[in-house]
């Protein structure tokens, strides 16, 4: 996929958006490969969490300069989330180079977005060295994004959970939205739509730093929906979005309640923490700790609707959506569903699996649309 980049990018100034993430099989980052097929780098651009993937969540990313190469390195997560012509008087072309993990409130499918949106205004051709989706191109779940809900983390009309690559992604994103930049997509080899990203034989790095290992991109698409509520979701412990919980909460309680709803292909067992960063920093915590037994049948987003669900049940005076969100003006939770349809429900009792049942057809007509710009079996 290198090789077959770097023709197409012979004897032009290469803007390159990436990350720690973005490395080749044999773990050479994606800066350093480029420079060797003999690419000419002008500059770097990237997303949340800055170059090295070590800026915590939600915080700015500043501009800086690469300490090897010395080029600059411009923040696509700060002040800018699109770049400017002056970020790009030096580029002739685009290329994004981004270790996504299949799922709509994580942010760099946005700074995608906003990549086409900038370079489109300059004429400047964008490419994109696709990567695997981490949870397979086949299943998707949660609510399309309904208008008038769109942020930083939801950008796009696009199930929670969506099944495409980022590459497939950027076809969808650049029609649909009619950005209608110049967009080349450079294929995977070998990918199929039912890989899992351990079946690839790629190396997980993190792509953030509550994203350490693979397994725990599994629970995220559901469990991070805590993040719009006044419960941890692990962040600041060594297993962030796989365990959960809050000073109030018994885990022997609310883990015999999860385990008794029997949900395909997961278990919960009671734990404890204490977070470091986040919410409830230096406060022993209850929760659980989520078990995928059958990721074939395991579905993060119901799961993460039956946690919410338990957790109102179980602790009406201590549970709470927050208020509102860093990203915008609706309550975060509305902000990572895409819509309020999720809060409401939850809040007047609405069972989860008719919850579930009524983004059927929603998710089929996405799948149905989709489909055109799909690259892979």
């Amino acid at each position: 996929m290198l090789r077959n980049g770097a023709l197409l990018l012979k004897g032009r100034r290469v803007g390159l958006v990436t990350h720690a993430a973005a490395v080749t099989s044999e773990l050479t980052d994606s800066v350093t490969a480029l420079l060797r097929c003999g690419v000419t780098l002008a500059a770097l651009f990237v997303p949340e969490h800055g170059f090295y993937g070590a800026v915590a969540d939600g915080q700015e990313v500043r501009n800086s300069i690469h300490k090897h190469t010395h080029l600059p390195i411009y923040s696509l997560y700060g002040t800018t989330h699109e770049p400017i012509p002056a970020m790009l008087a030096d580029v002739d072309i685009l290329v994004c180079d981004m270790q996504d993990v299949g799922v709509r409130f994580y942010t760099f499918i946005s700074t995608l977005y906003y990549v086409l949106k900038g370079a489109v205004k300059v004429h400047v051709p964008v490419v994109v060295l696709d990567r695997p989706n981490p949870l397979n191109g086949v299943t998707r779940e949660g609510p399309v994004l309904k208008a008038g809900f769109e942020s930083f983390v939801g950008a796009l009309p696009i199930p929670l959970r969506y099944g495409m690559t980022l590459g497939e992604l950027a076809y969808f994103m650049n029609h649909t939205q009619e950005i209608n930049a110049e967009l080349t997509v450079i294929p995977l080899a070998g990918w199929e739509r039912e890989m899992w990203f351990d079946e690839t034989g790629l190396p997980w790095v993190p792509t953030s730093p509550a994203m350490a290992h693979f397994a725990t991109a599994l629970v995220y698409p559901g469990a991070c929906l805590l993040e719009g509520t006044n419960v941890s979701e692990g962040r600041g412990t060594a297993l962030p979005f796989e365990v959960c919980g809050a000073p109030w909460i018994d885990g022997e309680v609310l883990a015999a309640y999860l385990n008794a709803l029997a949900l395909p292909g997961v278990r919960f067992r009671p734990v404890q923490f204490v977070p470091t960063a986040s919410k409830f920093v230096g406060e022993l915590c209850g929760g659980v700790q989520i078990h995928i037994t059958d990721r074939a049948v395991f579905r993060s987003v119901t799961v993460g609707l039956h946690l919410l669900a338990a957790l109102k049940a179980l602790y009406p005076a201590d549970f709470a959506w927050l208020p509102q969100s860093w990203e915008g003006a609706h309550p975060h939770i509305d902000l990572l569903a895409g819509t309020d349809q999720v809060r409401r429900a939850l809040d007047d009792r609405v069972e989860v699996a008719a919850l579930v049942e009524s983004w059927a057809e929603e998710i089929q007509l996405f799948e149905d649309a989709g489909r055109r710009y799909w690259l892979y079996a």
